[in-house]
């Protein structure tokens, strides 16, 4: 009878060690591959450089670097005027305009019509308000039109050259019915702003979503547009063609360009860099991303 007790003891013991090691968990159940901590030292949220976010996605660029090109087309400006490629830009150097503008007499066509329709653009600026005249940061103009495709507008002349704390971002575009949508950071129950400065790289960010009419601003990796819902249908933006685009102005501004009466703006004075167009809306976190890419010089 001890034997048999002890042999029952024994196969008890064998089952339980083997329920033990069969329920061992494995550390890689999906056979993934190792991660070298080495190969993410020094990235920001995982990208080594700002080419790296949404590079696909990335229809137009001016970097600045060595001239005033759009880099995916090497298009050189048709004209400009009172502009100098400078050091000291957020990444490599910028363009510097003293009462300036760039204007490229071209149909890019990363902007036409069945092109552009969801989008972020992305720039850093150096700018200061001046309390007389409004500033064109870019526009995607219409030929012979005062107001262009999509005006990304800065409202210099609300505050004097003292005020570094407020800008008034007031972007606005050409809607598919006809008449027009816009955002601004102002007149809300909040009203947030980037600091500036004329030494200051400031981030500002557009995003529209085609498949909401959601038109945000962003500024230093912050949301600060008071009303993004614009509205579908005939709310939704349309990127008319013939277009051109210009950096700093509009056609008033332009020698041979006039098209009316209107002086609310002023060429630029100020620094642009890094000008990013994408064709889709690039996600809230990495709008943030590649605002600290920019931070740190990538």
């Amino acid at each position: 009878m001890k034997r048999y007790i002890f042999n029952i003891n024994i196969l008890m013991f064998g089952a339980l060690a083997f329920t033990i090691s069969s329920c061992k968990k494995d550390g890689n159940p999906n056979n993934l591959p190792p991660v070298n901590p080495a190969d993410y030292a020094g990235t920001i949220d995982g990208f080594k450089s700002s080419e790296e976010v949404y590079p696909k996605n990335l229809v137009a660029y001016w970097s600045f670097d060595t001239d005033a090109k759009e880099q995916k087309t090497g298009t050189a400006p048709t004209t400009n005027s009172n502009t100098t490629i400078v050091d000291g830009g957020i990444r490599g150097k910028a363009v510097k305009l003293n009462a300036g503008f760039l204007y490229y007499a071209k149909q890019f066509g990363a902007f036409k019509t069945d092109s552009l329709k969801s989008f972020t653009i992305s720039t850093w600026v150096q700018i200061l308000n001046n309390g007389t005249a409004n500033t064109m940061l870019l526009q995607i103009a219409r030929p012979g039109m005062f107001n262009g495709n999509l005006d990304f507008t800065l409202e210099t002349k609300t505050q004097p050259a003292s005020n570094l704390d407020y800008i008034q971002i007031h972007p606005n575009f050409a809607a598919a019915g006809g008449g027009r949508q816009d955002n601004i950071n102002n007149y809300g129950n909040v009203n947030l702003s980037p600091k500036i400065g004329a030494s200051k790289w400031t981030n500002l960010v557009l995003t529209y979503d085609s498949s909401t009419g959601v038109f945000n601003i962003w500024a230093d990796g912050v949301k600060v547009g008071n009303y993004p819902n614009r509205g579908t249908g005939d709310n939704l933006f349309k990127s008319f063609e013939p277009n051109e685009f210009i950096i700093g102005a509009n056609y008033n501004l332009i020698p041979g360009k006039v098209v009316n009466a209107d002086t609310n703006f002023a060429a630029m004075t100020g620094s642009v860099d890094e000008i990013r167009v994408y064709n889709r809306v690039i996600p809230d976190a990495i709008i943030k991303t590649l605002y600290n890419l920019g931070l740190a010089g990538k």
